[in-house]
């Protein structure tokens, strides 16, 4: 397979940045361009909730620039990814500027949430730190990017994601709230440290902030510091001691944005948001046990890169399958879940997807789905043990799970409200707010979800599916337990309805 070239965009609250890179079989890049232009979306949208006039012209001459730029690279508007952040899942008028884009240069922007920021932030950082990443894996790490508009955040104790998080303080937002409450300098500080330690006391249940050992930052704010301040530079990311990171973190507080754009050369539009960018990275760093930063020299656009491009090979799909999972268990933890049981159930639910795969016809998407559903099914017994399906698909609904965006979260959704006796019914909202191919799967997974749930009806994993059979109109399912199968018989008789009448097969145990 010979290399291609490929571009992305992302639309952010301080400006429009665009990569270009020659992007080869195995999914491996070489940078060719990276461009970018200061446009003030975050501070129309985090003052009014609209943007203005004035900036969607803005953002269309500089995306016309871009778009001759890529022609020159052989690539065409209609193959490019554009990605909108915080800004614009906040603008009210959102709609009408991508229609607008779209009318105009011929970029259709996809608007992500933020989960889906940290699943782009995690594959360029894995890439950044390349071998070395097994070396952070073995301790609690944080990684950090403070924006425009918010601070993406992902915990990890021992290399496993254990929760990610988007937080409402970003350098523009913060730096327009300080200047409507008429603040000063002293005050933009004293507010920053105020939510930085609210933000932080609500992480200590994910993880001891104090026990984190590698701190991970990336964005323009941290690569300035790491050229600044910098010991040790890699191939791919910059190492930065902690105490030399506070010191010019203290040093910048003293001076104007004039200075800062005169003394380090920076342009204006970037010097602006410096020390509340910075200030925040120190405020979360000093909570931590962390004696150095890590700056890798990748950004969001490296991560929608490697999406793209097919860099998702083995080894990184398995990784980010493993994060997923992680997140999952993280979640239902959180909810004082059954684990030992949602674990027995995500054995017998794959163990039955992995050997009807000619008769479901579904794909490794669908597989994880269903795996997260497995482990997620019980998790509303914290709200109430009665109905707790529906609690289980509103907490499931009502959160974020690493690498699962909001339509596999309303697809897992379904599956975990689907668990028990109730099938979809055109009255359930969520169910109908599907797509009819989604719809589909809910079905299918449903119903292998709830054989799986039925062999462990009494939660004490007393028996372990070996092998199946299918008859004519029987799957016959065989199991190592040499004792009376009495119970999972009637739970399956309960239960079974469903894969019956979407696979045409009654199921027997033996």
């Amino acid at each position: 397979m010979g290399s291609r070239t490929e571009a992305v965009i992302e639309i952010g609250s301080t400006g429009i940045r665009a990569l270009v890179a020659n992007v080869s079989g195995d999914g491996d890049y070489e940078v060719l361009e990276r461009a970018g232009k200061p446009v003030a979306l975050g501070r129309d949208v985090f003052t009014t909730g609209l943007i203005s006039r004035d900036s969607t012209r803005e953002c269309i001459a500089v995306l016309r620039g871009f778009s001759e730029l890529l022609r020159a690279y052989g690539v065409e508007p209609a193959t490019v990814r554009v990605v909108a952040t915080s800004a614009l899942r906040e603008a009210e008028n959102r709609d009408a500027f991508v229609d607008r884009v779209a009318m105009r240069t011929g970029f259709r922007v996809d608007i992500i949430e933020a989960i889906e920021e940290s699943h782009y932030m995690y594959l360029a950082v894995q890439r950044a730190l390349g071998g070395d990443a097994k070396y952070f894996a073995r301790t609690n790490s944080i990684i950090i990017e403070v924006g425009g508009g918010s601070t993406e955040l992902m915990l990890l104790r021992r290399g496993k994601i254990v929760a990610a998080h988007s937080l409402r303080l970003g350098t523009i937002r913060v730096d327009e709230q300080s200047k409507a409450a008429m603040g000063s300098s002293g005050y933009l500080l004293r507010f920053l440290a105020d939510n930085v330690r609210t933000a932080c006391d609500g992480l200590e249940d994910d993880l001891p902030l104090a026990g984190v050992r590698s701190f991970i930052v990336i964005g323009n704010d941290a690569r300035f510091a790491a050229k600044v301040s910098g010991s040790e530079s890699r191939l791919d990311y910059t190492v930065v001691p902690r105490d030399s990171f506070l010191s010019l973190v203290d040093r910048l507080k003293g001076l104007s944005v004039d200075s800062i754009v005169t003394d380090y050369r920076v342009p204006y539009s970037e010097a602006d948001a410096l020390i509340p960018g910075l200030v925040i990275t120190a405020l979360f760093l000093e909570r931590t046990g962390a004696e150095e930063l890590i700056v890798p020299r990748v950004s969001l656009r490296d991560g929608l890169l490697i999406a793209m491009s097919g860099g998702s090979g083995s080894d990184i799909e398995a990784e980010l399958h493993k994060q997923v999972v992680a997140s999952v268990i993280g979640l239902g933890r959180r909810y004082h879940f059954d684990e030992e049981h949602a674990a027995h159930v995500v054995e017998h639910a794959l163990f039955l997807f992995d050997r009807l795969k000619e008769s479901h016809g579904m794909t490794r998407r669908e597989r994880l789905l269903l795996e997260a559903a497995g482990y997620l099914h019980d998790v509303g017994n914290f709200i109430r043990t009665s109905g707790h399906q529906r609690h289980s698909e509103y907490i499931v609904l009502n959160s974020e799970i690493f690498g699962l965006q909001r339509d596999d979260l309303t697809i897992v959704a379904n599956l975990v409200r689907y668990h028990r006796k109730a099938s979809p019914s055109p009255s359930h909202s969520n169910y109908m707010s599907l797509p009819r191919e989604d719809r589909a799967v809910v079905l299918k997974l449903s119903a292998i979800l709830r054989v799986a749930d039925a062999l462990d009806r009494g939660h004490t994993q007393r028996l372990r599916l070996v092998d199946l059979e299918m008859k004519e109109d029987h799957l016959v399912l065989q199991t190592d337990c040499q004792n009376d199968l009495s119970l999972e018989r009637l739970s399956l008789a309960e239960k079974d309805d469903m894969f019956e009448d979407v696979f045409g097969l009654k199921v027997v145990l033996i």
